[in-house]
């Protein structure tokens, strides 16, 4: 197992400057990496850099590794205080919907930089992108704006209520990507309006003809770094399958 840590990385329009944090697997191929992107990246590994507690998703993707090529995962580190700006895709009182630049970046530096550096797939259908509350709805509109790029999302307690559920109307504006794979989950342990919204969506994604999508109700699960660590494994079987023969 590696930890590689990309350190002071600029985003343009987007400061501060920020860390990146690759996690490749044991068992990682030696070419045509999977790849696992996920948004608020202090959280995504250990305790320590977060205020709240880690994923452990290095530990996730070891044991998923049991039966599936694994992916190299990333952590994008958010901009503290600008984080809000950075992943809204819509204006939300004074917050800028800052997404669409952000995903741009994401898209046209960071994926050709791993593939460069790191022998990241150059194949959509392996790329996942994902994040949990804020990030989610992040990952989820990632996922509608550039299906050419990813083949799937995880978005985990996604903030759909934002913007007054604008992405609710967006949605049903415009075709959704029924080759894609979308997971979508919530906890009951949450306000009951997440729990009501990620449900409303699921069932707006199989509307529209999304049938590769699962959805999860955690009976247990809460708002916390703690709880969407628990459900990542579940989510990484998804979107990567549960055996040597891929998702995609």
């Amino acid at each position: 197992m590696a930890f590689h840590f990309l350190s002071r990385i600029d985003v343009p329009g987007y400061p501060p400057t920020r860390m990146v944090r690759v996690y490749v697997p044991t068992r990682a191929p030696a070419d045509d990496r999977s790849l696992l992107l996920l948004f608020d990246g202090q959280n995504v590994f250990d305790d320590g850099p977060s205020s709240d507690g880690g994923w452990h998703a290095h530990e996730a993707v070891e044991k998923l590794a049991r039966n599936v090529e694994p992916p190299v995962i990333v952590g994008i580190d958010h901009g503290h205080d600008r984080r809000i700006d950075e992943l809204l895709p819509f204006k939300f009182g004074p917050h800028v919907a800052g997404a669409d630049g952000f995903l741009d970046w994401t898209r046209s530096w960071l994926v050709p930089l791993l593939q460069r550096d790191f022998a990241v797939t150059r194949d959509a259908r392996k790329i996942v992108i994902g994040g949990s509350s804020l990030g989610g709805i992040a990952a989820f509109y990632a996922q509608l704006t550039m299906p050419e790029q990813f083949g799937g999302c995880i978005a985990m307690s996604p903030s759909f209520w934002v913007a007054r559920g604008r992405i609710f109307r967006w949605v049903e504006r415009r075709g959704v990507p029924t080759d894609k794979r979308f997971y979508v989950d919530a906890g009951r342990r949450e306000v009951q309006m997440m729990l009501d919204n990620a449900q409303r969506m699921d069932e707006l994604l199989r509307r529209k003809g999304a049938d590769r999508r699962l959805f999860v109700d955690d009976p247990k699960g809460n708002h916390s770094e703690e709880a969407w660590g628990k459900r990542l494994l579940r989510a990484l079987r998804f979107q990567f399958g549960t055996s040597r023969t891929p998702a995609f």
